[in-house]
């Protein structure tokens, strides 16, 4: 899993890892540059914003294309979409500029910011706090569409390279932004989309889909919210790959972009 629940929060482990670390620059420049209240607070407010610009501008340039279909996108700064290189690379250039005029703070800033980019990197590889999927393939269960009709999981791997399986609800805002990309990816040729509504009724359901000009060929219904617990989601939206063979790929917990869908597509 990429994210943990926090009470009623979903945050993502890479977020929260930078949060730790950006505690830790915090702490360990208080306590080892010395530097002036004033000056400390000015770097560090502008390390933040300088490193979240620049990994933000890094990956829009590494995803171009992603966003050129919707440049609005990129304004989504709450949405996945950081580059840690590019982030660390403006953090560092801020740091010169601000600490320009004192050498040893300089490099001790260098150092720390160094330092703390290394252990956000490996906490993001090692994920302490993630656990692997729960479900190795698709789960050999039966759901019912908004039709009534019944869907067995494994068949929507016939005939596909790729199957998405999206566990959403109508009351969850981020589960209703990625909507059209789901829409999107499920007409791609060798593509399989099930939307799986986790415990609603029939009506709120039709109603949302049917308001949105919202298309769906696998759009299930899992009123007992089995999915969920099948797949230990901390909370919604939660989204699964898996390959031809039913095979679990990835998962991800948390708002989809279209970069992040693609990546799944063409990999």
């Amino acid at each position: 899993m990429n994210a943990i629940a926090l009470g009623p929060l979903l945050i993502s482990l890479p977020r929260l890892y930078a949060i730790g670390c950006a505690l830790l620059v915090l702490l360990s420049a208080r306590y080892l540059l010395r530097l002036p209240p004033p000056l400390l607070n000015r770097w560090f407010t502008g390390l933040i914003l300088a490193w979240l610009i620049g990994a933000r501008i890094a990956h829009i340039t590494l995803h171009l294309e992603s966003y050129s279909a919707n440049p609005l996108d990129a304004l989504k700064v709450w949405q996945p979409g950081y580059h840690g290189i590019g982030g660390l690379l403006t953090g560092l250039l801020w740091t010169a500029w601000t600490l320009r005029k004192r050498l040893s703070a300089l490099l001790g800033g260098t150092v720390i910011l160094l330092s703390a980019s290394g252990l956000w990197l490996m906490l993001v590889s090692l994920s302490p706090l993630g656990s692997a999927s729960a479900v190795s393939q698709l789960p050999e269960i039966r759901l019912e569409n908004v039709d009534g009709a019944e869907v067995y999981l494994p068949d929507l791997a016939d005939g596909s390279d790729r199957v998405i399986i999206n566990l959403w609800a109508t009351w969850c805002p981020p589960c209703r932004r990625e909507m059209p990309l789901l829409e999107e990816a499920a007409q791609h040729e060798g593509v399989s989309v099930a939307v799986v509504n986790q415990g609603e009724d029939l009506l709120p359901i039709v109603r949302y889909l049917d308001a949105e000009g919202l298309d769906f060929t696998h759009a299930l219904r899992d009123p007992g919210q089995t999915l969920m617990a099948l797949f230990e989601a901390p909370g919604l939206p939660t989204t699964v790959l898996f390959d031809g063979q039913g095979n679990t790929l990835d998962i991800h917990v948390g708002e989809l972009t279209r970069a992040h869908i693609e990546r799944w597509l063409e990999d």
